[in-house]
C-alpha cells in the first residue's frame, strides 16, 4: 500500500523501494519521539499564542500528540519506514487522528529546524543523566578513599616505583579526572541549551510567529541568532562526543590501573566475583573483564567523535542530507558511556584493598630516595648535590640487595656527613606520606580534607578555586 508523503505533489512518481529504506532513519531517530513531541506541543500553543491556530485547533492537536506519546510509551505505535522518521510517523498519526487541525502544525517550521530542536532537546536531557551517573562513581571513589585514607601504596611514574602514597589520594585523583568531565559536560550543556525552532528551513518564516515563546516553553536559554546556523549546526553534538570520548579515555586509564592491580604480578586489589569471569580452560583464572571491556569501549567512542568531526567537514550551508547520520554515533556514544559508568558506579565500591601488599611493594625500588634528599636540603646541602648523594647511595643499595631504610647508619654516612640518627624518620615509607601534608598532597590527614572538599563539590559544579583550610 502507497503512503501518502508530504511532498507528493512534487514528484511523478513513487519512492524507489531501496531508496526508501536507505534514506530513512525512523529505526534509530524514534528514540527521539518525547523531544518530538514536546517540540510539536510547544509550537502548537505558540501558534495558538499568536493566531495562526484556534485555540480548539491547538487543544485538538495538544490531546493527540499527548495520546501518540502514551501509544509510544506503551509500545503499541506502529512505526513505518515508508514515512521516514520519527517527525514525519508521528505528524501522519496526527492528522489521521484529528483531521483539518493536524494538518495545521507543521505552520512555520520545518524538520531541519525540528530535527535540530529535537536533538538538542534530547541531548540537554542526556547531559543531566550523565551527571548523576558520574556523580554516582565519584561518591563509590569518596567512600573507597575514606576507607583506605591511610592505606599506603607505591606512586609510580614510567611504571617505575616512584614514591609512596596513600591509595585514598589515589582514589581522588580518579575523582578529579571525573569532575572536570562533570563540568566539561555542564559546559556543553550551554550552547546545547539554544533553540533553533522558527529557523523553519534555513531562511525562517513569513507567519507572525514568537520564537521567545516557545524556547520559555520548551525551558532553552535563548533562541538561535542565525536560521542558516541554527538548522545546519551540529557543533553542539560534536562536543558532546568530544567530552564521551575524554571521559571514555578517563575510564580506559582507570580500566588499565584495575587491571594492572589485580593481576598476580602486582596483587594490590581483588575485583568482585560478580564482575569477572573465568576461563574455559584454566580453571585457576579470574578475568578482569568489565575493566578491559570498558577499556576497550573507549575506541568506539573516539570513534563516534572522529565520524561526527568527519561528517561536518564538508557540509555547506544550510542543511544537507548528511546530517541524518549525526544521530547514531551521538546514540552509540550515550549508550556506551552510560553502560560504562554503570558499571563502575557498582564495581568501585565493591573492591577489595589488599594493603599488606602495596606496603610491601611501597617498600621496594628504593621510593623514599626523593625524601633522603630533601633530608640533606633541611641540613644543609645544596639540593643537586644532595641529588648526587642520594644516586650513590641508591646505587650502593642496589649492589648490595638492600632498600634505603634497610641500611645502616654508617652505610649511610659513608656518602655525606650530614646524615645522622634522624634520618629513619623519612627512609619509612609511612615518614614519608605523613611528612607530605600540605593541600594537595597525599598525607592521610590531607587526604580526609580533601574528601570533605570533595563531598561539598559533588552538589555543585563551582570550578577551580582555593578551598578553606581553616
Amino acid at each position: 500500500m502507497s503512503i501518502d508523503k508530504p511532498w507528493d505533489g512534487r514528484f511523478t512518481e513513487p519512492t524507489d523501494a531501496f531508496v526508501e529504506a536507505f534514506t530513512a532513519s525512523v529505526s534509530f531517530d524514534k528514540r527521539l519521539y518525547r523531544q518530538d513531541i514536546a517540540g510539536s506541543v510547544a509550537h502548537a500553543k505558540m501558534l495558538a499564542h499568536v493566531g495562526v491556530l484556534t485555540e480548539a485547533e491547538r487543544d485538538a492537536i495538544v490531546k493527540g500528540l499527548l495520546e501518540i506519546q502514551a501509544e509510544i510509551d506503551a509500545g503499541t505505535f506502529t512505526w513505518s519506514v515508508a514515512l521516514e522518521d520519527v517527525h514525519m510517523n508521528i505528524e501522519s498519526c496526527l492528522i489521521a487522528r484529528i483531521g483539518e487541525a493536524g494538518k495545521k502544525l507543521h505552520t512555520g517550521r520545518s524538520r531541519n529546524d525540528q530535527v535540530a530542536t529535537d536533538l538538542r532537546l534530547y541531548l540537554r536531557d542526556s547531559v543531566d543523566a550523565i551527571d548523576g551517573s558520574i556523580r554516582r562513581v565519584q561518591q563509590a571513589l569518596i567512600s573507597v578513599a575514606e576507607r583506605e585514607a591511610d592505606a599506603i601504596m607505591p606512586g609510580f611514574t614510567h611504571m617505575q616505583v616512584a614514591q609512596p602514597v596513600t591509595f585514598g589520594h589515589h582514589m581522588l585523583a580518579w575523582f578529579e579526572m571525573l569532575q572536570r568531565d562533570r563540568e566539561r559536560f555542564a559546559d556543553c550543556r550551554k550552547r546545547i541549551n539554544v533553540m533553533p525552532l522558527g529557523s523553519a528551513a534555513l531562511a525562517g518564516t513569513s507567519y507572525p510567529i514568537d520564537r521567545v515563546f516557545t524556547a520559555q516553553a520548551l525551558g532553552f536559554a535563548a533562541a538561535a541568532e542565525n536560521s542558516l546556523d541554527a538548522v545546519s549546526d551540529r557543533d553542539f553534538a560534536v562536543e558532546f562526543a568530544a567530552d564521551a570520548a575524554l571521559l571514555m579515555v578517563h575510564l580506559s586509564r582507570i580500566s588499565e590501573e584495575l587491571v594492572l592491580w589485580s593481576s598476580s604480578q602486582f596483587d594490590f586489589v581483588e575485583l568482585p566475583d560478580a564482575f569477572c569471569t573465568g576461563s574455559s580452560i584454566m580453571p585457576q583464572k579470574k578475568n578482569p573483564d568489565v575493566p578491559e571491556l570498558v577499556r576497550g569501549k573507549s575506541g568506539r567512542v573516539i570513534g563516534d567523535l572522529v565520524a561526527l568531526l568527519t561528517l561536518i567537514k564538508g557540509q555547506p550551508l544550510a542543511y544537507n542530507k548528511d546530517n541524518q547520520e549525526d544521530k547514531e554515533p551521538l546514540f552509540d556514544a550515550l549508550d556506551t558511556i552510560q553502560g560504562c559508568l554503570r558499571a563502575y558506579g557498582d564495581l568501585i565500591p565493591n573492591i577489595r584493598v589488599k594493603r599488606q601488599t602495596m606496603l610491601l611493594a611501597a617498600k621496594r625500588g628504593f621510593s623514599t630516595a626523593t625524601d633522603l634528599a630533601d633530608y640533606l636540603v633541611r641540613n644543609g646541602v645544596a639540593f643537586r648535590d644532595a641529588h648526587e648523594v642520594v644516586g650513590r647511595v641508591v646505587r650502593y643499595g642496589i649492589d648490595g640487595g638492600k632498600d634505603l631504610e634497610e641500611l645502616t647508619l654508617n652505610e649511610l654516612q659513608q656518602f655525606s656527613p650530614a646524615i645522622g640518627q634522624d634520618v629513619f624518620d623519612v627512609l619509612t615509607v609511612t615518614g614519608s606520606v605523613a611528612a607530605r601534608r600540605h593541600l594537595g598532597a597525599t598525607a592521610p590527614e590531607q587526604v580526609r580534607q580533601a574528601i570533605g572538599r570533595a563531598r561539598a563539590r559533588l552538589g555543585g559544579l563551582p570550578g577551580n578555586r582555593f578551598p578553606d583550610q581553616a
